[in-house]
């Protein structure tokens, strides 16, 4: 079985220090939090960036100043930008981390309702647009499916090109308006996927480490992060990043998977970089 693969969504762009004091917000936050997840056994920092007060931002010239930063002190870590954005941002802008080449980015493969009147847009054009310009900067897709249908998205725009193979997924699980958290689901989408490609798990708030699990025995890889749940256990505040990747770590341990350093993931994930 392949070693596993820790990826670390360290921030996100909608929690908040009121919901966790680590989640980070200045350059410097960054940097800790990043390697705290690194040292742990992350391979892969997932990166959303805001500003100091807070505010999420897609502005290159943040990710760029972030992204050195982090770079700085652990120069052999994947950096993946997320390519999310926020509700009402244009693609270009949404796409503006990818400019700055990276390794990898995130490529959501479909449209989402978050809650009340939030809808995530991802329109076929969207991802259309999106794949073409990540196959022009040389950049590796995670194809982020939040449902089945996005995964068939996915395959049928990889049919016509817009996305190479073989295709890494994340499944991202338990978010409200997507598919949800349990067992039955996973194993409905892991089975869903073509056979060379990879995937990794995000389960979302309860569901992380139960996800987690599954993807560790199945032979998947597996993301944490204060992204998606900010408690080390129930009614427990995650004191770190780190702290959520040491609990991964310990799981692969009892299930006699062997973690991943970035060098082996860049050969699993076929980067070039």
């Amino acid at each position: 079985m392949e070693k596993l693969i820790i990826t670390a969504a360290i921030s996100g762009a909608e929690v908040t220090k009121e919901m966790n004091p680590a989640v980070p917000y200045t350059i410097e936050e960054f940097v800790r939090e990043a390697g705290l997840a690194y040292e742990a056994g992350a391979s892969i920092i997932h990166l959303h960036v805001r500003y100091d007060e807070g505010t999420p931002t897609q502005d290159k010239e943040r990710f760029r100043v972030v992204m050195e930063a982090i770079k700085a002190k652990y120069p052999d870590v994947i950096i993946q930008p997320s390519t999310g954005g926020a509700v009402g941002m244009t693609d270009d802008e949404r796409l503006q981390p990818t400019e700055l080449s990276p390794e990898m980015a995130t490529l959501d493969c479909g449209t989402l309702n978050f809650g009340g009147d939030d809808v995530f847009m991802n329109t076929e054009n969207t991802i259309k647009y999106f794949g073409e310009k990540m196959i022009e900067r040389g950049i590796k897709p995670e194809l982020e499916v939040f449902d089945k249908s996005m995964i068939d998205m996915a395959l049928r725009l990889g049919k016509k090109g817009y996305i190479k193979s073989p295709m890494h997924f994340d499944l991202v699980m338990g978010v409200n308006g997507g598919i949800s958290g349990e067992l039955r689901d996973f194993v409905f989408l892991r089975g869903s996927l073509p056979a060379d490609a990879t995937y990794t798990v995000a389960g979302v708030g309860r569901y992380e480490f139960s996800l987690a699990a599954a993807a560790i025995i199945d032979g998947g890889h597996v993301r944490v992060g204060l992204e998606d749940n900010v408690y080390i256990s129930k009614g427990v505040l995650a004191k770190s990043n780190g702290e959520l990747v040491e609990k991964v770590v310990r799981l692969a341990k009892e299930f006699g998977r062997e973690i991943a350093t970035p060098a082996e993931t860049r050969k699993i994930l076929g980067l070039t970089k």
